[in-house]
């Protein structure tokens, strides 16, 4: 896939807008595994080595009850996918048009399709941010483990009372790629890993998703995009250029995909087909076992 900003590498004034530089991943060309990589490595390893022995004591000895013994050991090894929903509230994104953004990310995450969707896949974790210009990124929800209607129902709400948090940025898609992968880290082991990045036009501001691309590891993450366009009558000349876009330069991975909002009156139905498309896609396929992204 051809990517418009593939660059060597990273233009030296455009690493600060890269979160936590020294955590940033070497560009996969160069072969080279910092130090500070491979002891971040070793350590995360010896952590699941510990709490993993940890666990086998507590079986074996009898310390942890036999009806408490199944959801323990499932919570550690049955993730089915980790997902993180991104969501652009960059300066082209007004007060209503963000509330739209917000109550239908919400609303379609607790629609009855997708409850019932999750429950049935099992082992669904979501993270959620809001992005706008470089080092505006901001945590609406941390890892949560979606696993009956009451958690999918709280984070549902958490979403729908969260206040804005940028309103005057650019769009900095490089850096909302760079954040994302960042969550990833933290992410539990999963069989899939999955970045939704919901915005309404192209990078402006900072490094590119291909730079991201370059500078993060994202051989284990699929980045799907979905893409808001002005509704078909208001549509001006060359609004379907945010679709080529994400489709050039966003998306991302194995089975990769876009879902288009026709407007921003239009994301809950297209939010809710992308959340059942993407969990739909792993209750029918026995999907393979991931590595963690690191």
């Amino acid at each position: 896939m051809r990517r418009s900003d593939d660059l060597q590498s990273l233009h030296p004034a455009e690493r600060q807008a890269v979160p936590n530089p020294d955590m940033r991943q070497l560009p996969r060309t160069s072969g080279v595994v910092s130090p500070h990589r491979r002891l971040h490595r070793r350590c995360r390893r010896s952590i699941r080595s510990i709490w993993a022995g940890m666990l086998a004591a507590f079986l074996a000895a009898g310390a942890v009850p036999a009806a408490a013994q199944g959801s323990l050991s499932g919570a550690l090894s049955s993730c089915r996918l980790a997902l993180v929903l991104a969501l652009d509230v960059s300066a082209s994104v007004d007060a209503g048009e963000y509330k739209l953004l917000r109550d239908g990310t919400a609303a379609a995450l607790q629609s009855p399709e997708v409850i019932s969707a999750i429950l049935s896949l099992g082992g669904v974790h979501v993270s959620v941010f809001e992005w706008s210009g470089r080092q505006r990124q901001s945590l609406v929800a941390g890892w949560t483990p979606l696993g009956d209607e009451a958690d999918i129902v709280a984070l549902s709400s958490r979403i729908g009372a969260h206040r804005r948090s940028y309103t005057q940025y650019p769009t900095a898609l490089g850096s909302a790629l760079g954040f994302a992968q960042r969550l990833m880290r933290d992410a539990p082991p999963c069989e899939r890993y999955v970045v939704d990045i919901a915005g309404d036009g192209p990078n402006n501001h900072g490094f590119g998703p291909a730079s991201a691309y370059r500078a993060f590891d994202y051989s284990a993450i699929t980045v799907n995009g979905l893409v808001v366009t002005p509704e078909i009558d208001e549509a001006p000349a060359g609004s379907g250029d945010a679709v080529d876009y994400y489709r050039a330069e966003v998306i991302n991975g194995p089975d990769a995909f876009i879902e288009v909002a026709l407007g921003y009156g239009d994301i809950e139905r297209a939010m809710r087909r992308k959340l059942l498309r993407e969990i739909g896609t792993l209750s029918l396929s026995a999907a393979p076992a991931r590595s963690q992204p690191e």
